[in-house]
């Protein structure tokens, strides 16, 4: 029996996990996934929004510019990559010089600090390689980058520290009320629970419709990204987007937290709600909208491209509270942009509404820091001389584009909610995340996960599930 069940362990579902596991409850996320972090907090645009493209007066403008205020004091709390770069809208024709000035009247309207209009001249100062359409720019000092694999699941280890049991690989099926509990039925047994949050992300109205007569719907939209090498990733400082159109805020491009440069994302309806694969449309229309803002965007320099899907609510509109007619169950529905920046945010507002239906008592044993992996190469010679001489594994290079070393790969391994997959330690340490990404890594890493695991190497994964690398061997097929 439970006091609270979360599902989903994306990022609003994890913040909600840490904020609510300050008090003595017993709590459990449940997801689909074989970790944390694998569905829309994996694949975005990275981004820490100011907070001045939502509507004024909306959940989704609250809960953006606090989240925007807390991300950086928490980041050093739990040790997660962050970086205050600034924001630049750029406009790119005189005609539309009033829709810029609506977007500062909205962004100081939603309590954004420092936003002022540049014209052409200071914003080519601030970043030469705009486009020269560029006539003018809504300048966001507070806008800023982050890791978000790195934030969930700092999120994710700091609440299983504090006694949050995390149950992945685990399909929740159905919903069930009984008595003034909730039954969660699940492809691994039943669960039962006091309270159920719903943040799961693009099936939060699949979940919400099972258990209330007043139905919302999430439509899965999907936008393509490309990330280029680092070799790219001082092509701008800031990010840098576009006057918002029909879908959202059009194609950014960004410097990412650990040097590379992303461009993207596209915006397409649909109705597969796991479609995530890229298209060849998709990629050639980010590359042709990137340029009306960036001149000379290096797309050569392109070591990957991804898709990944936004819960968009039909009222596009953050939906967080206990619904009406179903005592116990909490939404953390249509969470999509900016529902990143939103996170700690709206994990806090999760954490006062629950806490307040169980009359929760706070937990004097909570430990609110967290320290991330060990890097061996942000310490001088002498200290890592040293640790390589009592842990050689930090001494061995198992990725040369990132310079991983198996130390690093071992504690990924070991931590709270640590990973089963080849993506879960790419996650955690950008083992595969570089120019040849996981080319001639990934066979050390497989090797690393099964005798860590006490596996066979042939049942390790990419992503759990059927995604397996090994089908059989040489002699197999002799």
């Amino acid at each position: 029996m439970y006091d609270i069940i979360i599902i989903g362990a994306g990022v609003s579902g994890c913040a909600a996990a840490r904020e609510l596991s300050r008090y003595q409850a017993n709590i459990c996320v449940v997801d689909k996934e074989e970790d944390v972090c694998a569905g829309t907090s994996k694949a975005n645009s990275a981004i820490v929004h100011a907070g001045f493209d939502a509507a004024a007066g909306s959940l989704m403008a609250k809960l953006n510019v606090l989240g925007s205020e807390m991300m950086e004091d928490l980041s050093k709390e739990l040790d997660f990559p962050y970086k205050r770069n600034g924001a630049l809208v750029a406009c790119t024709h005189e005609e539309d010089m009033d829709k810029l000035q609506e977007l500062l009247e909205r962004g100081i309207k939603n309590g954004v600090k420092d936003l002022r209009i540049v014209d052409k001249k200071e914003a080519h100062e601030l970043e030469p390689n705009l486009s020269d359409n560029v006539v003018a720019a809504l300048y966001a000092p507070t806008g800023a980058i982050v890791c978000p694999f790195g934030l969930t699941i700092a999120l994710a280890e700091n609440a299983a520290t504090n006694g949050v049991e995390f149950k992945l690989n685990t399909e929740v099926t159905d919903i069930v009320r009984n008595g003034e509990n909730w039954i969660v039925k699940t492809d691994k047994g039943d669960l039962e629970t006091k309270v159920v949050v719903n943040a799961a992300g693009v099936y939060a109205d699949t979940f919400h419709n099972m258990v209330s007569a007043d139905k919302i719907h999430i439509t899965a939209r999907r936008g393509d990204y490309c990330l280029l090498d680092k070799t790219a990733g001082d092509h701008v400082s800031h990010t840098v987007f576009q006057l918002p159109g029909k879908y959202g805020k059009g194609v950014l491009v960004t410097p990412t937290v650990h040097g590379n440069l992303l461009v993207g994302p596209t915006a397409v309806d649909v109705e597969d709600k796991e479609s995530t694969a890229t298209t060849r449309d998709g990629l050639d229309e980010l590359t042709k909208k990137a340029g009306q803002a960036v001149a000379n965007i290096p797309m050569r320099q392109v070591i990957t491209s991804f898709a990944g899907l936004r819960a968009h609510e039909d009222g596009h509109e953050f939906i967080i509270e206990e619904v009406k007619d179903a005592k116990g169950f909490v939404d953390v529905a249509g969470i999509e942009s900016p529902g990143l920046s939103s996170a700690p945010a709206i994990g806090v507002m999760v954490k006062d509404i629950v806490a307040k239906m169980l009359d929760l008592k706070e937990d004097p044993d909570f430990v609110p820091v967290r320290k991330g992996l060990l890097n061996p190469w942000e310490m001088d010679n002498e200290e890592r001389t040293k640790l390589i001489k009592e842990q050689p594994a930090y001494g061995n290079i198992i990725c040369r584009c990132e310079m991983v070393t198996e130390g690093e790969i071992l504690d990924a391994i070991h931590r709270p909610v640590g990973a089963r997959s080849l993506d879960g330690v790419k996650r955690r340490t950008r083992a595969g995340m570089g120019r040849c990404q996981a080319g001639f890594c990934s066979p050390r890493t497989m090797e690393i996960l099964a005798r860590e695991l006490g596996m066979d190497m042939a049942d390790i994964t990419k992503c759990g599930g059927d995604s397996k690398f090994i089908v059989g061997t040489i002699k197999d097929k002799l």
